[in-house]
């Protein structure tokens, strides 16, 4: 479960990195919020 998060906020932190719009960054973190969510059931 440690790995799995790590991932996912390496993830983010990919894709915060790679929008170029305060919008872009929001479906970032909602996209990766959903994945932890998925993760979790």
């Amino acid at each position: 479960m440690k790995k799995l998060f790590s991932v996912l906020v390496a993830l983010a932190a990919l894709g915060a990195a790679a929008c170029n719009t305060v919008e872009g960054a929001g479906q970032d973190v909602e996209s990766a919020g959903e994945a932890v969510q998925d993760a979790a059931d």
